[in-house]
């Protein structure tokens, strides 16, 4: 009795020694704080990958009043919501038709997507292949857990062959999306993949995939210990992180056709695509330029870019 009495003080103490000294978690100022605490669940790798993105805005040299965030729909589109940056948590499947409509509506703004893979490849494959394909400014992040997460664990466009999920309970046997190589074979300028583990590579990914003119994509593959774990019986959460640290292979500079995934086996990482090429309002100003003559105003060009 006695102990847990002093326990209960020292824990007094420190919690009035925390107040006094108004200490804050490093990442406040980047958090909309009245929102958490957040829905994920414990050992999801979600917050992780948030935590990549923060640290990887803190090192570019872009004004934050020019930083958009925009999420779709599912465990990834609340992102959007807990980010304290002009953020938008947009309909099911729509996340990039709405950063694209930003981006050509205000050319200076830096536009990011964070939002699942459900989100953007499978309700938003159509948006994602055209908005690659036409080189639109922006960048995706796509966190990859294989599963439909926050509707019950239904099959997803990225589950490995042979896992089972709940609306394949005897295990998946459709042939999931290489998304690297979909994102590549559109015409992203920048791909890569990283997994929540790797969180030093990640957040430079994401810095140099923010600072890419054209379309950029990271894939973010992340623990899903509720559903995806639990069905196919893979343990806990650092059980995962384990598996990422023993069957992750770095191949910077792979062909993307060559890095599909398949159930609990090798998983390559890395820096697959790192290109240049006009991006989309760069043909855009080119093309009117030399039909119309100086008729034509170029749109979203600075006045230094214009002499």
């Amino acid at each position: 009795m006695k102990v847990d009495e002093a326990e209960k003080v020292k824990r007094k103490r420190k919690l009035i020694s925390v107040e006094e000294n108004n200490l804050e978690h490093p990442l406040e100022p980047w958090l909309r704080m009245e929102r958490i605490p957040h829905i994920w669940c414990p050992t999801c790798g979600i917050g992780t990958a948030v935590t990549c993105f923060i640290e990887a805005m803190k090192k570019v040299n872009v004004p934050r009043k020019d930083i958009c965030v925009v999420s779709g729909i599912g465990c990834s589109g609340r992102i959007a919501g807990y980010i304290r940056l002009d953020s938008f948590h947009t309909t099911h499947g729509r996340a990039i038709p709405f950063a694209a409509g930003l981006k050509l509506a205000n050319p200076r703004l830096h536009v990011v997507v964070f939002s699942g893979d459900g989100d953007l490849v499978s309700i938003g494959g159509n948006h994602l292949i055209h908005t690659a394909r036409r080189n639109i400014d922006i960048t995706v992040l796509c966190i990859n857990n294989f599963i439909y997460a926050m509707t019950g664990g239904q099959l997803a466009p990225t589950t490995p062959p042979t896992a089972i999920a709940t609306t394949a309970p005897y295990g998946n046997y459709e042939h999931p999306f290489n998304l690297p190589l979909l994102a590549a074979s559109c015409g992203a300028v920048y791909v890569a993949r990283w997994t929540a583990l790797h969180v030093r590579r990640l957040t430079k990914s994401i810095g140099e995939a923010f600072q890419k003119k054209g379309f950029s994509f990271v894939e973010i593959i992340c623990p899903c210990t509720t559903l995806y774990a639990r069905k196919n019986k893979l343990g806990t959460g650092l059980d995962l992180m384990k598996f990422y640290h023993d069957n992750s292979v770095i191949a910077h500079g792979a062909d993307p056709k060559d890095v599909d995934i398949q159930f609990q086996s090798e998983i390559k990482v890395g820096k697959f695509v790192d290109i240049e090429k006009p991006c989309y309002l760069d043909n855009y100003n080119q093309y009117l330029k030399q039909k119309l003559g100086d008729k034509f105003k170029p749109y979203g060009v600075s006045d230094e870019e214009k002499h």
